[in-house]
């Protein structure tokens, strides 16, 4: 029987290690697909991984080096730089290389696959300093991320890298995936808790791994089963509460905008810590402050927009951990700036009458007259400037949308 503790996490403990051991993706790595494709024919390329989290990005940069017999490289952009990304090359270029499978590997003379998780986390002057040694062959990037890649990974990088969307595994997956972890720690699982750690995970084979092997420390020590509240019972770990696509997710967020709106300053600076802590992406906290700037702020004090966007362009040039200050300044700015939601309220209104109502004729004098048809059929005509008449379409007239 496996032991149910151990030093290695579970979900490293059965890690696939080849393609044919990889669940999911099969759009990517099944047979004719591209990624398999490129293994078989040893033409590896810069690729960026875009998907949720926990549904292989790591393990399959890892196949294909391994696959490949070419050196590997793993870096986390939440913790490594520059600095980080130049020891690789001087590595490379001295000759050194570094085995993760095993100790007596061959390995060919080829470029070495440098995989970068979180690369979004990275800032252009980072992501800038790469283009080169991909450029030169020196480097062979993966780069994974939860984020658009349009957005976070700068153009040059783009367009040098294929862009592959990984999906959230299906619950068939999921299943198949804690199986193998319930078989590797020796206790037998409920087909109730299954299911349940299933549906938990929502397509994250590491949420699910994490929630296994929680509840198998706890309470199959003895039994060497579990059941099914044994599973909801080790879902109160402190650990597993927070999760990026999760409900402690959207609960903090929301607790972060409602105590910014309420201008309660402590508060606001205690949820958007408690995100920073748990590894949320700043970016996304600046996000939501932009959006905030103009939704809950808006012209009660303009220049909220402004600080809000400046805060932003800060996080996303200077990243962790320097932009926490930038972002506690712009949290306390907007908590303390006054409040006034009409431009949106009226926004709101309007667009609500566009549903209902559909394409109402625009009225004559607000017509556009390119032409001598259209003047004579009356576009334009009764135009003024500076007019104080209702410029609603008929059916409108009178109606109010923003309310100082």
């Amino acid at each position: 029987m496996t032991e149910l503790t151990s030093a290695q996490p579970l979900a490293d403990r059965i890690r696939p290690r080849n393609l044919d051991e990889f669940v999911g993706q099969q759009h990517l790595v099944g047979k004719g697909k591209p990624i398999r494709q490129a293994i078989e024919q040893d033409r590896i390329y810069s690729m960026v991984f875009w998907g949720p989290p926990g549904v292989g990005k790591t393990t399959l940069a890892r196949i294909i080096a391994n696959e490949t017999q070419r050196p590997y490289f793993e870096l986390s952009a939440v913790s490594a730089g520059k600095k980080e990304v130049q020891a690789i090359v001087e590595q490379i270029r001295a000759g050194g290389q570094r085995d993760l499978f095993s100790s007596n590997q061959p390995t060919k003379p080829r470029s070495a696959v440098l995989f970068l998780d979180e690369i979004h986390r990275f800032n252009k002057a980072q992501q800038d300093y790469l283009l080169p040694f991909v450029e030169d062959g020196t480097l062979t990037l993966i780069g994974a991320t939860t984020e658009n890649p349009s957005f976070e990974v700068n153009s040059a990088l783009l367009s040098r890298s294929r862009v592959f969307v990984l999906e959230a595994l299906t619950a068939e997956e999921t299943r198949q995936i804690v199986q193998q972890g319930a078989d590797t720690l020796g206790v037998t699982l409920e087909a109730a808790a299954k299911e349940f750690i299933a549906d938990f995970a929502n397509g994250d084979a590491r949420q699910s791994l994490n929630l296994l092997e929680s509840a198998a420390g706890l309470y199959a020590t003895e039994t060497q089963s579990l059941s099914l509240e044994d599973v909801k019972t080790a879902l109160q770990s402190r650990s597993l509460r927070y999760d990026r696509g999760g409900e402690e997710h959207f609960n903090t967020i929301s607790a972060f905008i409602k105590s910014m709106r309420a201008s309660n300053v402590d508060a606001a600076l205690y949820y958007m810590a408690r995100m920073v802590d748990a590894g949320e992406d700043p970016k996304f906290i600046a996000r939501r402050m932009v959006i905030f700037a103009s939704e809950d702020v808006g012209n009660a004090q303009p220049t909220a927009l402004v600080v809000a966007n400046e805060v932003f362009r800060a996080v996303e040039t200077i990243g962790l951990p320097e932009c926490q200050y930038n972002l506690a300044q712009g949290v306390v700015y907007l908590a303390l700036a006054p409040k006034d939601r009409s431009s949106g309220d009226a926004y709101w209104a309007a667009l609500d009458d566009v549903k209902k109502l559909g394409n109402l004729p625009i009225p004559m004098p607000l017509r556009n007259a390119p032409t001598k048809l259209m003047k004579d059929l009356g576009y334009g005509k009764g135009y003024e400037q500076y007019t104080t008449d209702d410029l609603l379409p008929e059916g409108l007239k009178g109606r109010k949308y923003y309310k100082k």
